[in-house]
Order: structure tokens, then C-alpha cells, then sequence
């Protein structure tokens, strides 16, 4: 059996376990370049980045989670503040561009980029946008070049069929980005009321501007679309990441659709208990319209929707909360974290007195408030009744609906649920079949109610030692470690994974950091969750955070994989420091207990013939 591929062993030990969806992560700016393509940030669109598809399905699996992908203003890093419908047009891949018989980059560009290039490097978005300009510069000319060739000619028919087809939502971003890029800061409340914008000599720039805007818009989302050909052609899954928030771009270019006098973030929690103050623009929830439930909002939301499920196979719904019971608060205080602590769920405050404007919004009644617990917690709504839990889940239905309609099953949906599941978000996700996360680095070994441990798991969840925003397994293994705090995870671990001599294997595992970290990714795959999820940082054994949320730091959202990703994988694989996924399933396979190690005896020795290093050792 050692001779089948690689893949096909993983992929039958995946169906053994009955694991259904195993999702690689990456966001677009981590992704890898070579030096003769490296923009100062990653595209998910170059050479290098296809070389990583390949990795991944490879490897086995069977989903590629790309991270948001909005247009980002200057001085802006967490994807998470994009906009809602254009693309960052940092993620344009200039390897495309060089084979396209019509937009080839002039020769002084492309050296202008590769002296700069420093690929792997921590990403340097200036030295992106400044590329990415001179690289429009050079398709605009094109695209504008009298006498052009066919190529020209189909490229520029093409061009305007994008911008007729995508006005809907183009128009704004181009004009916003415009504006914005003359005045210099993106706040649209603090914009002169003349000069660029307002009518002028000043307004032959910005529609300059827009029009360079659509162009980026037009090259990126072809790659894009080429792209998701590319990992259906595979096989992978691509999942959308469906962010919470708005960006100041969405909230000027769509006024009608936000709720005035309040914004969204994110209550006190395990993770961060000051809270975070968001500033996103709440989507308005009253029926505005000729029918209830329709107008200008539902229309937006409708739209957004669907051109996600236009790009991708699925979707991973960022802080599900947002769709549901959202956490708002005031806008109108000098400081907003305070404004924060004193915020309330949207849905769920039907007398406040410091919030009298969310009364008229409230699904939940006076009666079904526990006032002795504080305005945050999971149990502040007590009760629901059927139909009101049905109103909490009208943007979630609709969601559930549409990904149907595509073709899909609400099982492709990955709810960014964590420490947080209040009453009514819950009572949603079970009446819509919807898993939510169990991240296992975050578990409490002490206490088996937790809602990390994978034994708690649903089949329908999702399962991940980490994402974006934790410390990879690799590094956090190491704190557990050095703080003291790793004997209590490997006796929890020996319980999941029962090694033949477990007081041995809990001993040696509770003093090597890589061999907590590789029973730890092992865990994923005993059961029952039946979706796992692994981000690129855990994959390639990474020790330092992606994001540290709540934070702005300038190794934020920075960290790129190197050009030589397999070789790097592979050697830390060898010594024991990176994702060995036949060593990982040969282990939760053995946990199933002695009869299933049995029954797969061949697939087992082709897994072990695979693997790198023991789990345990």
C-alpha cells in the first residue's frame, strides 16, 4: 500500500476517521512569492502561491480558506477592516501579468520590484502599493494605446463588460478610494465640504483615479476567478471569509443601510475581557420598504452574499454573533472602549435605560431577561420561544437558503463561534444544523466541560488547535512548558490519544515541546467533530502569532510563508517540527481502540511507512 500516493493514504485515513472537511488557512498577504514576482506582500494569485495549492492538495486536503480579501486604505493591516465587494489590489500577482500578451509589465518595473524583493520577508505594504501603482501605470497604458492589437482590443471589451456588469458596487469603492487618495485619510466625516469630490477642476483627478481603481478591480478579480478554476479543478473547497465588519469605504458608499448612532464590536470575553471597540457600522435591522423585511439593508446584504458564493465553494462566518445578537454600543462618547463596557446586544434589550433606542428592535421580551447576570453573558436571555427564535435567525436563514441554492449544504458553513455562545445564537445554530469552533489550545484540562476539549465536540463542528489570532501549537507549546502547564495537557491528551503506556508517554510528552504539539494536532482527527481546520502557521510549524487581537502592533498580520515552503516544511517535519499528517491519523486512528487498528491494519503500516516522528516522542 506504500505505493499508492501520498494523498490517497491520507485522504482514506480521513475517511476511516470520519472526518469530512480538512481546510488549510492562509490569508492573501501570507501567501508565498518567488523573487522575480514579490510585491512587498503575498498573493494567493502568483507562481509561488499555485505551487502552494498543489502543497495542499498534496498533502490532503480537501478545503483552502483564504482570509478577507477587501481593499484596505493606507496605514490600515487587519483584513478584517476591508471592504465588503472590492479586492485588495495589493493581492494582484504580477506573474499573470507578464505572461498576458496585452498587460506585460515594462522591463523597468519588473526590475524595479525584483531589487526590492525580499521574498518570505514580513510583509511591507507601502512597497506593495507603490508596485502595484507602477504596474497599473503599465495596463492603463496598454489598455489606452491607440492602433493596439486583438489582445488589447479583447482585454479592453473585457474591462468595460466587468465595469457594466459591477457598477453596483464599483462605482462607490472607486470613487471613495479616489476621494480618499486625494484628500489623504479615509475618515469620509472629516472630508472638506469642497475640493476633491465636490464637483471642480479637482474632479478630473478622481475620475482618473476611479477609473485606475476599476482597472486593479478588473485584473484582480480575473485572477481570482482563475484561481478558484485552478482549486476546483483540484477538487479543494474554497472558503470565503464572511467578516463581521464594514470598512469606511462600505459605510460612505452605502448610508442607507446602517443603523444611526451606534457601531459594533465585541463584548468582554475569555479572550479579551476589556472588550474591543470596533467602529463597524451596524447593518439597520428595521423593515424599511414596500414589505417587511425589505429595503435598502436586506438588498445590500442579499448582494453581498451572493457575489461571495459567485467566487467561492463556502464560507467561514466570521463572529457569527454579528448575524444574530451583535454587541453595540454608542458612538457618540470621547472614549470608546468605555462606550463598549457600557454597550448591549442589538436584539436583546428591550428596557435599558441608557440604550432606549435598541427597545423598539428587541426579539427578546423583559420577562426573559436575567437582570442578576451582566448584559454580555451567554444566559442574559433566559428563554426563547420558537418564533422569536426564528426572528434571530432571519439573516442567518437567508445565508443557510442561498448557500443551498448554489448548491451547497449548510455543513460548508464554519461559524466562528468561541468562548461566546449566547442563548439566542445558540438556539439558532442548532435549529439551522450549524457546528461552531472548538479550539483546542484554548481547552482547560482541568475542567471536562469545557467547551475547547474536542470530547465536547458536536460531529457538525469544527475542530483547530489555532487560528489567525492564537499563538501557533509550536510556540504555544513551548510557554506551556516553560510556565509548568504542560503536565495537565499531556495527561488530557493521553486520555484522547490512549497510548499503550500512558503514565510513560505523559512524562516524556509533558517535557518536549514538539511532542505536545504534534499530539496536540493528532487530537484534531479522534473524533467527533468531523471538520478540522488547520491554519498555515500550524502547518509549517510556526512559533510566532499572525495577529494579536485586540492589539495594533507592527508585526501584525505581517508574517509570510518563504518562497521554499516545501523545503522548509519538510525539514521541520523531519526533526518533528511541523504538521505530519500520516503520523497525526495513524495516532487518532490507534485511539479509536484496538478493534479499528485492526480492521485497518494495511492502512495503518502505509501511514506509519509515512510518517516523520512518533506522536509521543
Amino acid at each position: 500500500m506504500t505505493s499508492f500516493p501520498a494523498r490517497d493514504v491520507v485522504r482514506s485515513a480521513l475517511d476511516v476517521l470520519g472526518v469530512r472537511n480538512l481546510v488549510f488557512g492562509i490569508h492573501d498577504a501570507a501567501c508565498p512569492s518567488g523573487a522575480d514576482e514579490d510585491l512587498g506582500v503575498g498573493s494567493p494569485y502568483g507562481d509561488a502561491a499555485a505551487r502552494l495549492v498543489a502543497f495542499v492538495h498534496d498533502q490532503g486536503f480537501n478545503g483552502l480558506q483564504l482570509g478577507p480579501q477587501g481593499a484596505l486604505f493606507r496605514g490600515r493591516s487587519s483584513p478584517y477592516d476591508g471592504t465588503l465587494f472590492s479586492r485588495n489590489p495589493c493581492s494582484l500577482a504580477i506573474a499573470p501579468l507578464a505572461r498576458s500578451p496585452w498587460a506585460r509589465p515594462r522591463d523597468e518595473t519588473r526590475v524595479a520590484i525584483a531589487r526590492r524583493a525580499r521574498p518570505g520577508t514580513p510583509a511591507d505594504r507601502d512597497r506593495a502599493r507603490r508596485s502595484v501603482d507602477r504596474l497599473l501605470d503599465d495596463a492603463a497604458a496598454a489598455l489606452d494605446r491607440d492602433g493596439a492589437a486583438a489582445s488589447v482590443r479583447d482585454a479592453r471589451a473585457r474591462f468595460e463588460a466587468f465595469r457594466q456588469a459591477q457598477a453596483w458596487w464599483l462605482v462607490r469603492d472607486a470613487r471613495y478610494f479616489a476621494i480618499a487618495g486625494a484628500i489623504g485619510h479615509e475618515d469620509w466625516r472629516r472630508w472638506p465640504a469642497s475640493g476633491p469630490g465636490r464637483g471642480g477642476d479637482a474632479d478630473a483627478g478622481i475620475d482618473a483615479g476611479a477609473r485606475q481603481y476599476a482597472l486593479a478591480q478588473w485584473l484582480v478579480h480575473e485572477q481570482h476567478a482563475d484561481f478558484h478554476a485552478r482549486t476546483r479543478a483540484l477538487g479543494l473547497r474554497l472558503y470565503a471569509d464572511f467578516q463581521a465588519g464594514a470598512s469606511p469605504a462600505d459605510a460612505w458608499g452605502w448610508p442607507d443601510v446602517w443603523l444611526p448612532g451606534y457601531r459594533m464590536g465585541a463584548p468582554p470575553s475569555r479572550t479579551n475581557p476589556e472588550g474591543q471597540a470596533w467602529h463597524y457600522p451596524v447593518l439597520d435591522p428595521r423593515p424599511v420598504g414596500t414589505t417587511a423585511g425589505e429595503g435598502a439593508a436586506r438588498r445590500f446584504f442579499l448582494a453581498r452574499v451572493r457575489k461571495l458564493l459567485d467566487e467561492f465553494d463556502a464560507m467561514r462566518i466570521d463572529h457569527p454573533h454579528a448575524l444574530v445578537c451583535p454587541w453595540v454600543y454608542r458612538d457618540d462618547g470621547a472614549d470608546p472602549l468605555a462606550a463598549v463596557r457600557a454597550g448591549a446586544r442589538l436584539f436583546e434589550s428591550p428596557d435599558l435605560p441608557d440604550h432606549p433606542a435598541l427597545a423598539p428592535l428587541a426579539i427578546a421580551r423583559p420577562d426573559q431577561i436575567d437582570r442578576r447576570r451582566p448584559r454580555h453573558a451567554d444566559d442574559w436571555v433566559s428563554d426563547l420561544d420558537d418564533a422569536q427564535v426564528t426572528r434571530y435567525a432571519a439573516q442567518f436563514a437567508t445565508v443557510t437558503r442561498m448557500v443551498r441554492d448554489a448548491g451547497g449544504e449548510p455543513s460548508d458553513l464554519a461559524c466562528e463561534v468561541l468562548s461566546t455562545q449566547p442563548l439566542p445564537l445558540a438556539r439558532v445554530m442548532d435549529a439551522l444544523g450549524l457546528g461552531r469552533f472548538r479550539v483546542t489550545q484554548k481547552l482547560d484540562p482541568d475542567d471536562p466541560s469545557d467547551v475547547y476539549r474536542g470530547e465536547n465536540a458536536e460531529p457538525r463542528d469544527w475542530i483547530m488547535v489555532g487560528n489567525h489570532d492564537t499563538l501557533p501549537v509550536w510556540g504555544a507549546a513551548r510557554r506551556w512548558v516553560a510556565e509548568g502547564r504542560a503536565g495537565a495537557r499531556a495527561a488530557y491528551l493521553a486520555g484522547r490519544l490512549r497510548p499503550p503506556d500512558p503514565a510513560a508517554w505523559t512524562a516524556r510528552v509533558a517535557t518536549d515541546p514538539a511532542a505536545l504539539a504534534r499530539a496536540s494536532l493528532a487530537d484534531l482527527f479522534v473524533g467527533p467533530a468531523r471538520n478540522v481546520f488547520v491554519y498555515f502557521s500550524d502547518v509549517f510549524g510556526s512559533v510566532e502569532p499572525y495577529n494579536r487581537p485586540g492589539t495594533v502592533q507592527a508585526g501584525n498580520w505581517s508574517e509570510r510563508l518563504p518562497a521554499e515552503f516545501e523545503a522548509l516544511h519538510a525539514g521541520r517535519a523531519a526533526r518533528g517540527e511541523a504538521l505530519d499528517l500520516p503520523g497525526a491519523l495513524a495516532t487518532a486512528i490507534e485511539a479509536r481502540g484496538p478493534d479499528v487498528a485492526r480492521a485497518h491494519v494495511d492502512l495503518l503500516g502505509a501511514l506509519r511507512a509515512r510518517a516523520r516522528r512518533p506522536i509521543g516522542g
